[in-house]
């Protein structure tokens, strides 16, 4: 079967500039959309996924279950707890038990009273041991008794220090105290990272709270079971045992309809797109009919012609395609996005973009075949004598 050439496509590509523009931008501006969405979900399932550890348990309040926020368990708990458990991790006669206090506050500047909701950690020096993917990337970490804050990577750039460092000597109002910035860190993309960390007795300090939200323990030889026990039998504490990462299970679970939600809207609106794109190449290929029927009259099969139309199409989307990645890479990629437990990145990762692309090229497909097919279907005869 005779084919016509690659470049009659790549040339018929430039006989209509602004076609051409609207073409690429109209394909662009749906593939970064795709990205957005499907970056979205993939950041929020990734900030769940890494914050679990099996060998870490939550003793929190029983009936808070589902929220560290709403929990409140006596402060006495983590010592109860350090010393009626055996197997807990112990390194250099330091037992890893971490209790500590999360709270959301608004953090302001001083020169901006109103400020942004937080989520803050009152921590003891316990916390590196239990958190070993907590690490300190740049100055250290907060001291007691000197209203420090250290900021998770995703928390400074959220506040609009990029790079993270930036934050460094910053100095925060916590209900009108001042607290200085005095470290950064990291968590491999977990919710710890759009954390900021400070003393849990500065905190108690500031909030006039006289309880913890939770006692995290990491486990050596001992097993849930045990802490399952203890909290079973301790009941003036009212406390109940959750491992780690069937807590952040379920809290991502509580949001896969937010994900889903976001993902129904992109193809919503990818859809309205390739309709948008049937539109735009039925009227571009509508004014080539009588050249359509010129090339049938030259020995050029509908298949082939097909096949040339489809190219030009898929040209031009695959160049709005490319485009589009290359701004989600630039822009998209780790953009801070706000939610209860803090912040999370949009991650545009090689899947997201396989996806946009995948997305670019049926959106050239699909816009192309059917405008394509049907300016086909008329006879030779009737196609010459279409006005132009």
């Amino acid at each position: 079967m005779k084919q016509l050439p690659f470049e009659y496509a790549v040339r018929n590509l430039g006989r209509s500039p602004m076609r051409l523009v609207l073409s690429v931008g109209g394909s662009g501006l749906v593939v970064l959309l795709v990205l957005a969405a499907a970056g979205f979900s993939k950041g929020m399932q990734k900030s769940m996924v890494v914050s679990g550890s099996s060998d870490v348990v939550m003793l929190i309040g029983s009936g808070s279950e589902e929220s560290i926020e709403r929990s409140e368990i006596p402060m006495r708990a983590a010592g109860i707890a350090a010393a009626s458990v055996q197997g807990l991790l112990s390194h250099a006669g330091v037992d890893a038990v971490s209790p500590e206090i999360h709270l959301a506050m608004p953090i302001a500047t001083p020169n901006d009273a109103e400020g942004r909701l937080a989520v803050i950690r009152g921590i003891t020096d316990a916390a590196w041991l239990v958190h070993q993917d907590a690490r300190v990337i740049a100055g250290r970490g907060p001291e007691s008794g000197r209203s420090e804050l250290t900021a998770g990577r995703l928390a400074a750039r959220s506040l609009g220090y990029d790079p993270p460092e930036s934050i460094l000597g910053a100095v925060f109002l916590l209900d009108d105290e001042p607290y200085e910035v005095v470290g950064v860190m990291s968590a491999d993309g977990g919710v710890i990272e759009g954390e900021m960390w400070t003393s849990i007795t500065d905190l108690q300090i500031t909030s006039q709270r006289d309880s913890l939200s939770c006692v995290i323990l990491r486990m050596d030889s001992a097993e849930l079971a045990d802490l399952e026990a203890f909290a079973a039998t301790r009941l003036d504490l009212e406390l109940a045992a959750v491992s780690e990462t069937a807590y952040y299970a379920q809290l991502g679970a509580f949001y896969r309809p937010i994900r889903l939600l976001v993902l129904v809207t992109a193809m919503l609106i990818a859809v309205g797109g390739i309709a948008g794109g049937l539109n735009t190449m039925y009227a571009a290929f509508a004014g080539r009919v009588r050249e359509i029927g010129s090339l049938q009259t030259l020995g050029y099969s509908r298949i082939a012609i097909f096949w040339s139309l489809v190219q030009e199409s898929v040209l031009a989307s695959a160049t709005g395609a490319l485009i589009a990645c290359g701004i989600g890479l630039l822009v998209l990629d780790q953009f801070v996005i706000r939610f209860s437990m803090g912040v999370f990145g949009i991650t545009v990762d090689a899947s997201v973009l396989a996806l946009g692309l995948l997305a670019g090229l049926m959106l050239g497909i699909v816009g192309a075949a059917v405008p394509a097919w049907r300016c086909l279907r008329r006879p030779i005869p009737e196609a010459l004598r279409a006005a132009e």
